[in-house]
């Protein structure tokens, strides 16, 4: 098992999927510290307080760390799908896992140790790419402190991680590499739409312009979307436990503007219960469906 996954961080290397991501992450963070630059500069932002202030530099913080994790985001769940659509069904297709599954190895190791092999990459690229966004905020403005933050920050972003390669490589069990790429690329569109719509309800702009019926319904829909593909209201709930809107919504002016869009309805201890549920499920069950799979 453990060979398994070392032979998948051989190939993600060797195919220069880690190494093409590790280049755009560093043109991204070399342009988040000039956008950064550019906030702390200014003297006051629209929905922050105005005044050279403790609460003003923690404000600008959020902001800066709202940007990065749009970003980072993205990226994460992108990476997750592509790294591991074609697991399965493409090896299958190429022939590679007839030979290796002629070796003294179980499907069941084989399953579990690519499976390993993506999770810890891709976790170990979240935690460089979570600790950089850290640092350069930190150097322009205030970030949280408290060690068990980064700790929740960071475990939901890995939650992100596991629950989409859980979903891809069950998908690969069944449908072709091309066909599971699109169809969970797809789903996480699905997902990213629905907190969009939250987001939009959040603001408000459905009650401005008097359509608050049509704004429940899309929020019903929104909540659908959420619950089959629960990436973004996982990472909504990082953002708000990071920014910590419970401690200092009442102290920290953040615009409602702002939080809504970035953040919007903030999931509960329960939704990140049965998200783990979900991508519990989606892993034990790629594994049955392996074992039985015709190669």
């Amino acid at each position: 098992m453990m060979l398994i996954m070392q032979m998948t961080w051989k190939e993600m290397i060797r195919k220069r999927v880690m190494v093409l991501a590790m280049i755009l992450t560093i043109l991204f963070l070399i342009a988040y510290w000039f956008i950064a630059d550019a906030v702390a500069g200014s003297e006051s932002f629209g929905g922050f307080s105005d005044g050279n202030s403790i609460i003003t530099n923690y404000t600008t913080g959020v902001l800066m760390m709202m940007i990065g994790f749009f970003f980072a985001g993205f990226v994460i769940a992108l990476l997750s799908i592509f790294s591991s659509f074609s697991s399965i069904a493409g090896e299958a297709e190429q022939g590679v896992m007839q030979a290796l599954l002629t070796r003294p190895i179980s499907r069941t190791q084989f399953y579990i140790g690519r499976w390993l092999g993506f999770v810890t990459l891709l976790c170990c690229y979240t935690l460089i790419l979570y600790t950089a966004i850290m640092v350069i905020t930190d150097i322009h403005a205030a970030i949280p402190k408290a060690f068990m933050v980064h700790v929740k920050a960071l475990l939901l972003l890995a939650l992100i991680i596991v629950l989409l390669v859980s979903l891809t490589m069950l998908g690969s069990t069944k449908f072709s590499s091309l066909g599971n790429g699109v169809f969970i690329t797809m789903l996480f569109g699905a997902g990213w739409l629905g907190g969009m719509l939250e987001k939009v309800q959040k603001i408000g702009i459905f009650e401005a312009f008097g359509a608050e019926e049509i704004g429940n319904t899309l929020s019903n829909i929104s909540g659908l979307m959420s619950i089959i593909m629960p990436v973004d209201a996982l990472q909504r709930k990082m953002m708000h436990g990071l920014i910590g809107l419970d401690e200092l919504g009442s102290v920290v002016n953040v615009s409602k503007i702002l939080s809504g869009f970035f953040i919007g309805d903030v999931p509960t201890g329960t939704f990140v219960i049965y998200a783990m549920l979900y991508a519990a499920i989606a892993f034990v069950w790629g594994v049955l469906r392996f074992r039985k799979k015709d190669l």
